[in-house]
Order: C-alpha cells, then structure tokens, then sequence
C-alpha cells in the first residue's frame, strides 16, 4: 500500500477506533483515517489525542507533528525506532567530537547547500532575471568552503550565501510579493510567512527522515547540539530549503496560486491563512511526489526519496567512512 502524508485542519479529537485512527471534530463530524495507509501525521489543528491513539501510531511508525496557534511547528511524537543501533550513535558523536571529522561532514553540507541556491538563480536568470554577479558570488563562497579551518567561519560562509540569495527574491517574484530582509519569530510579510512555513515544512520532513534511521536526530554537525531542537534536522533542512520550500514559493507566487487575501497581519505578525495553508500544502505535497532520474540508482526517485537517500549517504560515511554525498541538484 502506498503511504502518504496526511494533514488534519479540524479541531476536535483524535482517537482509536478499534484498528484505525478516527477524528470527531467539535461540529459533530467524525472521520476515519486508515493508519496503514500514513506515512507521516501533521496535526494542524486543535487537536486531543490519548495514549491508544498514540499507541497505534506507534504500533505503524507513523511521525506526528503538531503545530500549535497559527500554524507554528510546536514538536513531534515519533515512535519507537525501526532501526536501532548503539554502535551508530556512539559513532555519531565521534564523528561530532572529532573536529576535523565534524567540520569536514559540516562543509559538505554547505557546499551542497550554497550549489542549490545557485541553482536556483541560474534557473531564474535564464528567463527575465539578471542575477550574474549574484551567481559568481555564490560560486566563489562555495569554493571558499573547502579552506575554511572552523564551524564559526563556515557558519559566516553560509549566512553570507544565504543573504545573496534572498536579496535577489524580489526580482524573481510576482508583485506585490517581495523580500526585502529575512525576517522571522514572527514573520512580518507575506513572503517570509511563505518561507517560515515551508521552512517547517521541509524540517519535519527531515525529522521523519531520520528517523527511518538509526542516527540520533539531535546530534548535528552544523548546528550545534540543543535541548530544544533536532539539530541533525536543521543540517539536512538547510541542503533541501532551496529545491523544496523556494522552488514552491516561487511557483505558488508566480503562477498566482496564492495571494495576499490568503494571509493575515496582527500583533504576531503576517501569517497564512487556513486556506492559505491549504493552497501551500497541496503544492508541496505534489512537489514530494514529483520524481527525478537518479543517476548512482538508475531510476526515478522522489523528492521525499532524495531526503531519505541523504540521510542514508550520511549514516554510511559516519559508519564506514564512504564519501558523504548531499544532494546538489543537477536536474
């Protein structure tokens, strides 16, 4: 059976009944959904939920995230492992303690990070952009990757790449989208709302990812170890925002799929909209689905597949120091 994720905008209650999942919303309606047939649960709405609910989801190694008031990302419940291995933290946080180790996972990632974002403005410069000295200036920062001695310098690398490719947003979008500066916690314009909830999007996504493995989701190498977030998820996060969350931006914005009517502005901010939420998912979720020839498998793979594929890549360069291969988009 294929499994896909599924999202829940109601607020209600979501339980067990008997060997599926079913939500009684607060308007009286009840609906079943098939948990064989989820493979990951996003609970938009206000949900409650009990430990046999839990259980079941657990029972089928279905990842939940919950999003609290207004749609911020407020944590996940994932089951207990498929894969577990010792053997595999212990030489995770090796990998993290061993300097030259760590930093050399770290540039990887960046170098892959830094290419998807030229992609993107080679892309866009090939029809009515001009992002020439934009493009050369992300190439040289990928290039200075390789000499950077420190995570600190290799950080500024990254937030420097990452200014040059929001400053050319503007130009790619329809107006009246624009992006002037990044800005988030909360997001004050349209655009950055789009981009902090892809951003979430595209992060949960490299959680449930994860944990399809035996790899430690808070050990990363980029971002350093916290209490209050899967670091390792941010480091894949980063290598994916710009072929899954600014490829959608783009495409939402400029086809017209989305417009200002769809988000609302108050004291926390510019934020989506239900049906804005709606709209974004929809396209996201087709973009998950959409597959690409993958040359090293000799077939069509997914985006969500692609996700999957990195985190393997990284597990067996940490395990068996094969060479770590992040996705750079070459489609």
């Amino acid at each position: 059976m294929t499994k896909d994720n599924h999202h829940v905008f109601t607020d209600g209650e979501l339980s067990r009944s008997e060997g599926t999942l079913r939500i009684d919303t607060l308007d009286g309606e009840m609906e079943h959904l098939p948990v064989e047939s989820i493979d990951t649960l996003y609970l938009h709405g206000q949900i409650d939920f009990n430990t046999r609910a839990l259980g079941l989801l657990n029972d089928h190694g279905v990842p939940t995230h919950v999003f609290g008031w207004k749609d911020y990302y407020k944590g996940s419940y994932l089951p207990k492992r498929s894969h577990i291995s010792g053997n595999t933290v212990v030489e995770q946080v090796r990998a993290y303690d061993d300097a030259d180790r760590r930093l050399g996972i770290a540039k990887s990632m960046i170098e892959a990070s830094i290419h998807n974002m030229r992609a993107n403005l080679v892309y866009y410069n090939a029809r009515d952009c001009s992002f020439d000295t934009e493009i050369n200036r992300l190439e040289s920062l990928k290039t200075e990757v390789s000499g950077v001695d420190s995570i600190d310098t290799l950080r500024g690398t990254e937030a420097t790449a990452r200014k040059t490719y929001y400053s050319c947003f503007s130009e790619i979008l329809r107006e009246p989208f624009s992006l002037d500066r990044r800005e988030y916690n909360p997001p004050t314009n349209e655009t950055n709302a789009l981009i902090s909830f892809l951003n979430s999007m595209v992060y949960t996504a490299c959680v449930s990812a994860i944990r399809k493995t035996a790899l430690d989701p808070t050990v990363g190498f980029m971002h350093e170890p916290g209490d209050r977030r899967f670091t390792l998820s941010l480091d894949i996060a980063d290598i994916y925002k710009p072929i899954l969350a600014d490829r959608v931006l783009f495409r939402l914005v400029n086809r017209q799929q989305i417009s200002p009517d769809e988000f609302e502005s108050d004291l926390d901010g510019c934020l989506l909209t239900e049906d804005g939420r709606l709209t974004v998912l929809e396209e996201y979720e087709e973009t998950l689905d959409r597959t690409v020839e993958y040359p090293r498998l000799k077939r069509k793979v997914s985006y969500k597949t692609l996700v999957q594929t990195d985190v393997y890549s990284l597990k067996k360069h940490i395990l068996t120091g094969e060479p770590y291969r992040p996705t750079e988009r070459w489609w």
